[in-house]
């Protein structure tokens, strides 16, 4: 079986050899040197061409290397094939870790400490203890569920909403339009980790924000399908929303530009808070490939009508 490496942003050479270690033998293509393209049955990609997949009359198998599908889902041309979505520890691990540093960011009051640094002004703050503090996070699945145990082990409030009902203990857990209305009031800081779908693109909006308690923090994490960027540039200006931060865009790269670059009240990073790094994701690949090969159920199997 041969496999269609296909990645504008991840090192293919690092990824072969990865693979290689784990499945010795393997046939691996990069695009866009495809060779024939008859001979590929199965594609690791992020964010191909689209088109590009339809072009494989003998493809059997899709590979995403990110956690979310929405990009491979919006082709029109996607192959009716199995598509298996990123669940790697070391995904999951980065992004609790991103999240309780963005918490911890705007709870701490890191931004005013650098101020009074900038002033050379020593001046030690009053933030309220953790356990005042009320995070809700939007999206109770593998990476929400580890972001509310590690603000857990820390001593905070954590509200979790989902779709459908979701128990964690120590989590006080809403579902569905009802529960997101009576969460959004209680939240101090607000994460979206959501999966970006028909059914949650634009739920950042002006109406969620007017929920949330004024002086709220939103963290957006997930995909920048989620805000309604000039929604949130208003409720910073009102005064209603005290900060963001922000890992995911609309369009990316942020335009040169852009008011988030220079905005006092938003932190801005790259799509960074979990990187699907080979040494540590390869094995999710190679179980997944081997399972196909196998019969076996696949793993992290995307439910398409879903989105993920």
């Amino acid at each position: 079986m041969t496999l269609l490496f296909c990645s504008t942003t991840d090192r293919s050479d690092r990824w072969l050899s990865e693979l290689d270690a784990r499945l010795p033998g393997l046939e691996v293509r990069v695009w866009p040197e495809m060779g024939d393209p008859a001979d590929i049955e199965m594609a690791l990609v992020w964010k191909p061409p689209h088109g590009l997949l339809a072009t494989l009359p003998n493809l059997k198998l899709i590979v995403s290397l990110g956690a979310g599908v929405e990009s491979l889902l919006l082709d029109p041309t996607l192959p009716e094939v199995p598509l298996v979505r990123m669940v790697s520890e070391g995904l999951t691990v980065d992004m609790a870790g991103y999240v309780a540093l963005q918490v911890l960011r705007w709870h701490r009051l890191l931004d005013e400490y650098k101020a009074l640094q900038q002033a050379g002004r020593w001046e030690p703050l009053d933030p309220c203890p953790a356990s005042e503090v009320s995070v809700g996070i939007l999206g109770m699945g593998e990476l929400g569920m580890a972001s509310a145990k590690t603000l857990l082990s820390m001593d905070y409030r954590v509200l979790g909403w989902s779709r459908t009902p979701k128990a964690l203990p120590g989590v006080e857990s809403f579902s569905g339009p009802d529960g997101l209305a009576a969460m959004l009031g209680q939240c101090n800081l607000l994460v979206c980790l959501l999966p970006l779908t028909a059914e949650t693109r634009g739920l950042l909006n002006r109406k969620l924000f007017a929920a949330l308690p004024k002086g709220a923090v939103v963290v957006n994490a997930a995909r920048g399908g989620h805000l309604v960027e000039d929604d949130l540039l208003a409720a910073l200006e009102s005064g209603h929303i005290a900060g963001a931060s922000l890992d995911v865009f609309a369009e990316e790269p942020l335009p040169a530009g852009h008011p988030f670059w220079t905005h006092p009240k938003v932190h801005v990073t790259p799509h960074v808070a979990a990187i699907t790094h080979p040494s540590r994701s390869a094995a999710v690949v190679a179980e997944a490939i081997t399972a196909f090969r196998e019969g076996r159920p696949l793993p992290n199997l995307v439910d398409r009508s879903q989105g993920y």
